[in-house]
């Protein structure tokens, strides 16, 4: 296949908020995508190349292309840049109907869990049968880069779920794995905005190393527990995490109430 770098198919984002957000640049990127103009395996520009043409700070620009990666959207390539994903991918579905949905019905961050859990404990017996040496070196790779960023939390949280996607590609199931994506990637969305709060990045990257071992040990039931485990912890250390978001922006409302003039 042909490997694209164009610039001429990107546009400068007008953004109603005044600063063009991390958002505003996925959501540009995706559209790209969805229509055809990018296409599978077609690589971006240079990082400082798109950000001037898309009219947004090399930040917000990395931002955006680190939550595309996390989801599976597009892949970067040591040395070669980054690249919209192949299509032999697994796919990942569109999140908008499950936002949706929850917006409608309300569903709870508890149900987004089970759902995960119902998901990922399936997967992940099916990767400890069905894993690749290349499956289990991106796996090991992913660990090494959780270890390393302990004290980045955001960045922990890419290799999170680059790790949690590794795992499914390995299981060989692509619905599954397209199913585990669309609500992963709406829990990796509210976790982003409260992960700098984590206490416990150690902890769950030795959880992660349970369910590697297990999957390179070839124990299926194993496999499935050390998701189990991991993924039940994940739910408890997030809202601990919420709840300390909550308790700071109480107290920042109460310290700016106690300068006022009454």
């Amino acid at each position: 296949m042909m490997i694209r770098a164009r610039t001429d198919i990107f546009k400068t984002i007008n953004s109603e908020k005044g600063n063009t957000t991390a958002e505003e640049v996925v959501a540009r990127l995706r559209d790209m995508i969805q229509s055809g103009e990018l296409a599978s395996g077609d690589r971006l520009p240079p990082e400082r190349d798109l950000a001037r043409i898309l009219g947004v700070s090399r930040p917000t620009l990395r931002a955006g292309i680190r939550s595309l990666t996390a989801v599976g959207i597009l892949q970067s390539r040591q040395g070669a840049g980054t690249f919209v994903a192949e299509a032999q991918e697994s796919p990942t579905l569109d999140t908008g109907a499950l936002r949706l949905l929850s917006a409608l019905h309300g569903f709870t961050s508890d149900e987004m869990f089970e759902a995960r859990l119902a998901l990922e404990m399936s997967i992940a017996g099916l990767a400890a049968e069905r894993a690749s040496s290349e499956d289990m070196a991106q796996l090991a790779e992913e660990i090494a880069g959780m270890y390393a960023s302990l004290e980045s939390p955001e960045q922990y949280l890419v290799h999170d779920m680059q790790f949690h996607q590794t795992v499914a590609a390995a299981s060989g199931n692509r619905i599954l794995t397209a199913l585990m994506n669309m609500v992963a990637t709406i829990l990796f969305d509210y976790r982003s905005k409260t992960v700098k709060r984590a206490t416990d990045l150690k902890q769950s990257a030795e959880q992660h190393h349970n369910i590697y071992r297990a999957i390179r040990d070839r124990n299926t039931e194993a496999a499935r527990q050390a998701m189990r485990e991991h993924l039940i912890e994940t739910q408890r250390a997030q809202r601990m995490e919420v709840s300390e978001d909550v308790l700071e922006n109480e107290r920042t409302r109460n310290g700016k109430n106690s300068n006022l003039i009454v």
